[in-house]
């Protein structure tokens, strides 16, 4: 199936044309045309990749009356970062459209939000809470939309919005249609559609598996002291990727002395202005930097094509953790690779993350020039030193 035959006006598939999709995904093939001709309420089991954001944002396009100055739709995101980006997919679909969309997230002055909001604005995509800061000071009104979408409910529930969504929800007139897209359906998001919903309807589409297939899963077992001169030997010629580390000081300090070592590498982090991560966002979606060092600030809400690896530089807590980092590449029909470095006595832990994921990770043949074995035993000696025995006469 086309775009052509989803229903969409030649004004919005010239748009979709500028942007290079050439046909729609599965998501896409299925709500467009149940949100442009349906009434029901729609639940879109989907992975970041698949097009989701498309798949609500076409069809918004078609029904926002531009002539109208009020607030005709309403997006929640988890994250400051999907709340730009899903912004800024709208207005790249809008065309010939006049529609004004604006997105609304803490760690911005509030100041210059009151003031776009005044001047009139059809969709505001948003996190919970500023939208919540927003409806209190009266300078947000959500008695007239039509539309209500939450974007990445099940990290909504992870990050503790449930009651922020519950309260903005009660803003909201009864007769909207409301949409939730999750990549996992846990019991709370079926309660909280079985509370605020109409008729709806779930979606699950093939290919939304937990893990793209085609990433390439691998793993090295290796020393911390010998953990920098092996990243060294992945960022060869053509890696465009995400190195993920577990604080916000690794980042730091390991982005620092990739770029002193002349890779074109930056950090990304929480403890970031919103500016700032905004900046190094750009610049790598841009391919001005190649290397995205980061916690897992980054691994859910980022959306960049074509990134081709993506390392661990330890091994993730959990295997959801895995699941959001690896989404990162292999997607939209582009292989990737996803290599995942691990301690001695972690191999457990990484065969279960792997049993859970669905995925089967096998060994590298990255092992780094130096003599592996010994410097295993001589970590192993310095953590887990032998007990003492004592002899009884």
């Amino acid at each position: 199936m086309s775009f052509e035959a989803l229903g969409l006006s030649e004004n919005t598939l010239n748009a979709v044309r500028r942007k290079g999709f050439s046909e729609p995904t599965d998501i896409q093939r299925e709500v467009i045309p149940r949100l442009l001709e349906g009434e029901m309420d729609i639940i879109g089991q989907s992975q970041t990749g698949t097009g989701k954001t498309a798949s609500f944002a076409l069809p918004l396009i078609e029904m926002i009356d531009e002539g109208e100055r009020e607030v005709q739709a309403i997006i929640l995101t988890p994250t400051r970062e999907l709340a730009l980006q899903v912004a800024d997919e709208i207005k790249s679909l809008r065309g010939r459209k006049k529609i004004k969309v604006f997105a609304v997230y803490g760690g911005q002055p509030i100041g210059p939000q009151i003031r776009v909001l005044r001047r009139g604005v059809h969709i505001v995509v948003g996190t919970p809470g500023r939208v919540l800061d927003h409806i209190r000071r009266g300078t947000l009104r959500l008695e007239g939309i039509s539309y209500f979408i939450l974007d990445e409910a099940d990290r909504m529930l992870d990050m503790g919005f449930i009651d922020d969504i519950k309260t903005i929800l009660r803003e909201t007139p009864r007769n909207k249609r409301v949409m939730m897209f999750s990549a996992t359906m846990p019991r709370e998001i079926i309660r909280l559609a079985e509370r605020y919903m109409s008729d709806y309807e779930l979606i699950k589409t093939s290919e939304d598996e937990l893990v793209p297939e085609l990433v390439e899963h691998e793993y090295v077992e290796v020393v911390p002291a010998r953990k920098l001169s092996l990243l060294k030997d992945i960022l060869g010629d053509g890696f465009y990727g995400i190195v993920f580390c577990q604080t916000k000081r690794e980042t730091r300090e390991l982005a620092g002395k990739l770029a002193r070592a002349g890779y074109p590498a930056e950090a990304l982090n929480g403890d970031m202005t919103q500016r700032a991560r905004e900046s190094t966002f750009w610049r790598f979606k841009k391919r001005k930097t190649k290397i995205l060092v980061a916690t897992d600030v980054a691994s859910r809400g980022i959306d960049v094509r074509d990134i081709t690896h993506v390392v661990n530089y330890s091994l993730p807590q959990n295997p959801d953790a895995y699941i959001h980092r690896i989404g990162r590449t292999g997607r939209a029909g582009k292989k990737g690779k996803a290599i995942t470095f691990i301690m001695p006595g972690e191999y457990k832990k990484l065969r279960y993350i792997a049993q859970v994921a669905g995925v089967q990770i096998n060994k590298s043949e990255l092992q780094g020039e130096y003599d592996y074995y010994s410097e295993r035993e001589a970590y192993e000696r310095r953590n887990y030193p032998r007990k003492r025995r004592y002899r009884r006469y």
